[in-house]
């Protein structure tokens, strides 16, 4: 059962302005500089079991990298990585979720 709360649309946007405060901004990245090893096999293994990165990623990438006009070649290689980009940040947000959920779970236990 999930015993965290529910949070509104209006909540979450308030939450994401307040993420460019920078003050605000700098204790999260110093957590995330802090747990990265951790936090990129998490990532990695999440991408992994969601089959992010598996057959359909291999062909596009062999399709991306075949292509002969360089500009051609250039433009699919960077939609490639424009993809990829979003979907680590997407996924390294459901992370950072239940990060944040654990350690205010061990929080309330008292465990580290």
């Amino acid at each position: 059962m999930n015993d965290r709360p529910a949070y509104t649309a209006e909540e979450v946007d308030a939450a994401v302005a307040a993420l460019g405060d920078p003050e605000r901004f700098a204790h999260a990245q110093e957590i995330v500089t802090h747990a990265a090893p951790g936090l990129q096999r998490v990532l990695v293994a999440a991408l992994a079991e969601g089959g992010w990165f598996g057959s359909a990623h291999e062909a596009e990438l062999a399709r991306t990298t075949s292509l002969e006009d360089p500009a051609e070649r250039a433009a699919a290689v960077r939609a490639l990585v424009d993809e990829e980009v979003g979907l680590g940040m997407l996924v390294g947000v459901a992370v950072g979720l239940e990060l944040a959920g654990e350690l205010a779970r061990q929080r309330s236990e008292g465990s580290p």
